[in-house]
């Protein structure tokens, strides 16, 4: 097996008046930081990027970049609405001191593989540093295929690796057995907490997991027993992260549910959301807390 990793896709703090609230998101960095995750994805879809300015973009690049001083890996989310921001905000990044620019593909209109393809053929060709591919067919109604994949890396020595936000593992599986055969050090992680194991049993690199901004300590003890093929303790860890996966049925969307989650374990921020996300009510956050409850006693019984 492959050396497993788990990183945060982050969420962002904001204040009352949708500014970015920049010693919270200190707050949060350190967070992760000190529960040991593997690295952080800034602006990717937890961290709200599709309803961010581009100035704030600029800003929390910066921001993030100068507080993590290479304490861990940073990644930045870079998709804007047209092909010529995505390029200048991915190249900002790379300049910036960023490990590595995440691209979802263009959302809105379906795409045939032939326009996937073209868009990424023409984002590699001008980003002066790392790309990680970012499949999220439910958000923009079409799939980054393991075959268009493996031609986009045919190409382009840039494209690093791919994440896969998918609830069918076996789509996974198919992306890791067309790609690495031909390319062992594409990196494939999995966009949904609960398959990290089975991401890496089938010979990919981990997750990128919006539950980890709640309990990061939690996938990074799930990362170190993985790694040191402690089975049992894997299969222990798996049973608490199935029962924190219901957090993301307290609310639709889920990152106001899980700012609130953060909350409440003592993350120093407000828990604003940019508009028109609500802030969770009365039952919302009384389900947040019960489950929290239950979640600590599972870990508790390790």
């Amino acid at each position: 097996m492959k050396e497993a990793q788990f990183l945060t896709p982050v969420v962002t703090a904001f204040d009352a008046e949708g500014n970015l609230d920049q010693q919270a998101n200190k707050n949060i960095y350190d967070f992760l930081i000190n529960g040991g995750i593997d690295g952080l994805v800034i602006m990717g879809s937890t961290g709200e990027f599709f309803s961010m300015e581009y100035s704030q973009k600029i800003e929390l690049i910066d921001l993030v970049v100068d507080h993590v001083k290479n304490r861990t890996k940073v990644f930045i989310g870079t998709a804007c609405m047209s092909t010529e921001e995505t390029i200048a905000l991915s190249n900002y990044a790379i300049n910036a001191g960023a490990d590595g620019v995440m691209i979802i593909s263009p959302y809105y209109f379906a795409l045939a593989d032939e326009s996937i393809e073209y868009y990424y053929d023409q984002i590699a060709g001008a980003v002066k540093g790392d790309i990680y591919l970012y499949n999220f067919p439910a958000r923009t109604g079409h799939d980054l295929s393991p075959e268009v994949t493996l031609n986009l890396l045919r190409k382009h020595e840039n494209i690093k690796g791919y994440k896969d936000t998918v609830t069918d593992v076996a789509h996974t599986r198919k992306l890791i057995q067309t790609v690495q055969s031909e390319y062992p050090d594409f990196i494939i992680y999995s966009g949904f907490d609960e398959n990290f194991a089975h991401n890496i049993i089938s010979g990919g690199n981990g997750c990128i997991g919006g539950l980890s901004n709640v309990y990061p300590e939690i996938f990074s003890e799930w990362v170190k027993a993985i790694n040191a093929k402690k089975l049992e303790k894997v299969a222990a860890i798996q049973k608490i992260v199935n029962k924190m996966m219901e957090l993301y049925d307290i609310g639709n969307p889920f990152i106001p549910i899980t700012k609130k989650a953060m909350m409440i374990r003592g993350v120093a921020l407000q828990g604003f959301c940019q508009k028109p996300f609500i802030r969770p009510n009365q039952k919302q956050t009384e389900l947040i807390e019960s489950l929290l409850i239950e979640i600590d006693g599972l870990m508790d019984k390790q």
